[in-house]
C-alpha cells in the first residue's frame, strides 16, 4: 500500500514528511488581532496547515439544552450555548484568515459543524474539511462534505469500530475518495494512558487510507511516537501562550513547542528507514574503533599466551576477538612486542 492525497501542492502520505495541523478553535479569545497572530506564529514555528472550527452557537446547540456536570472537565459548569459563544470564530473573520494564511504558505481550512458551514466554506475554496470526533456519526454532514469531491481528514474519537466503518462508508459513497483517519482521544486533556497508539497501524489496515493523530495530551511527545506507527498527520490544539487563558489553553502548545514538534516529528521519519543490518557507509569510519586483541607485554619466542599478556582492546587492527580464548595457553612461536595488534603470522 502507497497511499498519498496532494492538497494545495503538498502531498500527504505514508512516503512523505509529517503533516503537521495547528489548531486554532477557540483560542482567538473573541479577538481578530490574536487570530491573526496564531495564524502568523503557525507559520513560522513551520506548521503545514491552520485549522480553524465553523459554527455558531445556534448551529451546534440551543439554549439551556446542557450544562456540563463533570470536576474533572476544564468546562465543568458551563452551559454549552454560553460555552460555544465563547469559543466560535466568527464567520466574517474566516475569509481574513485565510488569506492571511494563504500569503504565509499555510493551507487554511475548518471543521464545518453542519451542513450550512459547508455551503460557507466552499465560498471560501476550502482545499480539504475535518470532521471532529462529536459530528463524525453525523451521516447528513458527512454526506454534504464529501460531496465536494475534497479530501476528508476523519476523527476517530467517541466512535465504535462500527461507527467508524459506517462512517468511512458513507463518505465513500457519496463521493470521497481521498480519507484520512485520525485517531483520537476524546479527552481533554488527554493522557498518553488512553490514547492507544497502537490504533493507528490497524485503522490503517481496515481502512486501507492514510492514518494521523488528534492529540489532546500535554506536550509533544505522544505524538512524535506515533510517527513511527505510521501516522503522517498532527493535529494539536496551538496558541499564543498558555496563561493567557482560553476555552482551550490548557491542552494546547506553545509556538516554541509547535516548533519542536515540526522538527522531531520529521526525525522521527527520517529515522524509520528500512530493516539494516551490516557496515553503513555513515559508520565506516568507526569501524576502526571496535575491539580486537593486542599485545599487551612483551612476548618472548616459546613463551606462554596468558590474560595478562594479551588483551582484547581497541582499535580493530589486530586479530578478532573470536580467537582469544583458543590462543590463551599456547605457545608464542616468535617474540611480540607490547602496543601492537596481535595477527596470525606466526
Amino acid at each position: 500500500m502507497n497511499l498519498s492525497i496532494t492538497i494545495a501542492d503538498r502531498v500527504i502520505g505514508e512516503d512523505y514528511m509529517p503533516f503537521i495541523i495547528a489548531e486554532m478553535s477557540g483560542n482567538h479569545n473573541q479577538s481578530l488581532d490574536r487570530a491573526l497572530a496564531i495564524v502568523e506564529a503557525a507559520a513560522k514555528a513551520g506548521a503545514h496547515a491552520i485549522k480553524l472550527q465553523t459554527y455558531t452557537a445556534d448551529t451546534i446547540t440551543i439554549k439551556g439544552a446542557y450544562t456540563i456536570r463533570d470536576h474533572k472537565s476544564l468546562w465543568d459548569g458551563r452551559e454549552l450555548h454560553s460555552l460555544y459563544s465563547e469559543a466560535f470564530t466568527p464567520w466574517e473573520w474566516h475569509e481574513t484568515l485565510f488569506d492571511r494564511a494563504r500569503e504565509l504558505g499555510l493551507i487554511p481550512f475548518s471543521s464545518p459543524f453542519d451542513e450550512s458551514a459547508v455551503d460557507f466554506l466552499e465560498s471560501l475554496d476550502a482545499p480539504l474539511y475535518k470532521i471532529a470526533s462529536f459530528e463524525n456519526t453525523h451521516h447528513p454532514l458527512l454526506r454534504k462534505v464529501a460531496a465536494t469531491g475534497k479530501p476528508v481528514v476523519m476523527s476517530t474519537g467517541v466512535a465504535s469500530i462500527a461507527d467508524i466503518d459506517e462512517s468511512v462508508n458513507v463518505l465513500r459513497k457519496a463521493g470521497c475518495q481521498d480519507i484520512i483517519l485520525m485517531k483520537c482521544t476524546s479527552a481533554y486533556p488527554a493522557s498518553p494512558e488512553n490514547t492507544n497508539l497502537n490504533t493507528i497501524p490497524h485503522l490503517s489496515t481496515m481502512h486501507k487510507c492514510i492514518v494521523g493523530l488528534s492529540d489532546h495530551t500535554i506536550g509533544i511527545g505522544v505524538a512524535v511516537a506515533s510517527i513511527a506507527l505510521g501516522a503522517r498527520v498532527i493535529e494539536k490544539h496551538f496558541t499564543l501562550k498558555r496563561s493567557d487563558g482560553g476555552v482551550d489553553s490548557a491542552f494546547s502548545i506553545e509556538p516554541d513547542e509547535l516548533k519542536a514538534l515540526v522538527i522531531e516529528t520529521e526525525r522521527a521519519f527520517l529515522a524509520m528507514g528500512g530493516v539494516q543490518y551490516g557496515v553503513q557507509d555513515a559508520e565506516l569510519a568507526s569501524v576502526n574503533f571496535k575491539r580486537s586483541i593486542y599485545v599487551a607485554e612483551d612476548i618472548s619466542e616459546g613463551e606462554e599466551f596468558t590474560i595478562a599478556n594479551l588483551k582484547v582492546i581497541r582499535p580493530a587492527e589486530g586479530l578478532h576477538p573470536r580467537y582469544y580464548s583458543m590462543l590463551i595457553g599456547k605457545k608464542a612461536k616468535r617474540s611480540y612486542q607490547k602496543g601492537t595488534p596481535f595477527l596470525f603470522d606466526a
